[in-house]
């Protein structure tokens, strides 16, 4: 009978949380960066199903995503944020009884079971979605290149994680690292927004093995909504392919690349458009070992592209010279100083994924299943959609004309200040709440310097802390061995 009582008050305690959150605020404070009618809409396309327990999908999306936003990443942390929300909204329960006592458990293990529980489609679309909607609200703001045409930007990179076997055989670390001594390493290709900034779509796979490139993972985006016909994409060279190159312009997308390397370019050869400005004919190559025999033979024999030099005359910079290759063939209506304009605003994508990786923390990841490295790595992309979209309604606010002068780092630590407010406001205050937000976010400015030049060194010495050159366990086994043996 005691133990049935026990489990009828946990019962209550979770009712009456849960009362607490869908009465009050379920966002947590985070409501007016995401809609709640649109993460039920996109629960009902996955079909979620709710268990009668505190931690709802609803609830546990919501935590996971103040989570990635904080930066303290922990769960403890996550769940005493909760708590603190709970506690502040409590209020005595139905038959009377105190508030405090209708408090759940501060412990993460319910909390770590629900992130398990969570879809990993329901916080991929919902990142998707996101991008989608500021990509749909406001494409112009890169729109003075090429025409007004939607530009997009294509780039991998990696991220680290836990050493756990699972990891380990999902993505395995490379082998230039010891056993024991790694990390597991995944590869990701990112699609992006130049207008907005907003990540459109993601390939996640290994670093290393057969079919784990960057190319080989930006190919498994080719026939996702983040790209469509009409639009132009930019890259680095490494995607300079005719397989590429032939994929895309059968999708209706142009492309502008950086030359490959390992291609010969001489402007004295093909139709002459100007001054290191002409079209050549490439020819198709041998079949590829990743693509089938009907893929292939549905590539055209021959692609006609433009080559354009442009010669770096800034000083400072590494590179003197390079060659663009592009889809682009007509010279009047892209001229060649707009092709190089626009290229030049390729490495926007570097300092994207900079702040993604670096300022929201996803660099290293903390999770120690392949599927919930994916969860975090799309939470973390569903927060900066988040936080791209706040910062271009604070830039329409300021009369800014591009969100990218505003201050990311800046934006985010506003929304996180702001959040704890916003949650326990009442439902008026809210939009006053959010317009204080905005002016807040619209003050940080990023500096305008384009021709910089910076040596790419930091100042500041690590501290000399000794690397760990065995397995953990083989130096716990040989500093015990040394304590035994009197040795210092």
């Amino acid at each position: 009978m005691r133990c049935h009582g026990r489990q009828a008050a946990v019962a209550n305690q979770v009712r009456q949380a849960r009362r607490r959150l869908d009465d009050d605020d379920p966002g947590l404070g985070l409501a007016h960066l995401l809609p709640v009618e649109c993460v039920k809409a996109a629960m009902h396309a996955e079909q979620v199903r709710c268990r009668d327990c505190l931690y709802t999908p609803l609830v546990t999306l919501w935590a996971f995503l103040a989570q990635v936003l904080s930066p303290d990443g922990s769960c403890r942390a996550a769940v005493a944020r909760l708590l603190a929300h709970l506690a502040a909204r409590g209020r005595t329960s139905d038959d009377g009884a105190d508030a405090d006592a209708a408090m759940p458990s501060a412990k993460t293990d319910p909390y770590c079971k629900a992130r398990q529980r969570l879809p990993e489609a329901l916080v991929s679309r919902l990142a998707r979605e996101a991008g989608e909607r500021l990509q749909r609200d406001r494409p112009a703001a890169g729109g003075l290149l090429l025409g007004g045409r939607t530009v997009k930007v294509v780039d991998g990179t990696t991220v680290s994680m836990p050493d756990t076997p699972a990891n380990q055989a999902a993505y395995p670390q490379p082998g230039s690292q010891r056993p024991g001594l790694g990390f597991p390493i995944a590869r990701l290709v990112a699609v992006m927004s130049l207008g907005c900034a907003a990540v459109l779509g993601l390939a996640i796979g290994p670093h290393k093995g057969k079919e784990t490139g960057e190319t080989a993972l930006f190919r498994t985006l080719l026939d996702t909504p983040a790209l469509a016909s009409g639009d132009v994409l930019l890259a680095d060279r490494y995607y300079a392919s005719f397989c590429n190159v032939a994929l895309l312009l059968a999708r209706g997308v142009d492309s502008l690349f950086r030359q490959h390397q390992r291609r010969k370019v001489d402007f004295r050869t093909g139709t002459r458009l100007g001054p290191d400005d002409h079209l050549i004919a490439l020819s198709r190559p041998e079949r590829p070992d990743w693509m089938d025999a009907e893929a292939y033979a549905a590539l055209p024999a021959e692609l006609t592209v433009r080559e354009v030099r442009v010669r770096v005359a800034t000083r400072g910079f590494r590179v003197r010279t390079l060659v663009l290759v592009t889809t682009l063939l007509d010279a009047t209506a892209y001229s060649k100083e707009e092709i190089a304009k626009a290229f030049r605003c390729r490495w926007h994508v570097e300092l994207d994924l900079r702040s993604i990786k670096q300022t929201m923390g996803m660099e290293v990841l903390r999770c120690k299943t392949p599927a919930m490295v994916r969860k975090e790595v799309w939470m973390h992309l569903l927060a900066y959609n988040l936080v791209r979209a706040a910062m271009a309604a604070a830039a329409d606010a300021a009369g800014v004309a591009d969100p990218r002068q505003l201050s990311f780092a800046g934006a985010l630590q506003t929304i996180v200040a702001f959040a704890p407010a916003m949650g326990l406001a009442e439902q008026g205050d809210v939009p006053r709440l959010r317009r204080a937000m905005l002016r807040a976010i619209a003050s940080h400015r990023v500096g305008d310097r384009p021709d910089r030049c910076e040596p790419r060194a930091v100042k500041r010495r690590p501290k000399a802390t000794k690397l760990l050159t065995v397995p953990r366990d083989e130096a716990r086994k040989r500093l015990l061995a040394n304590a035994s043996a009197g040795k210092d």
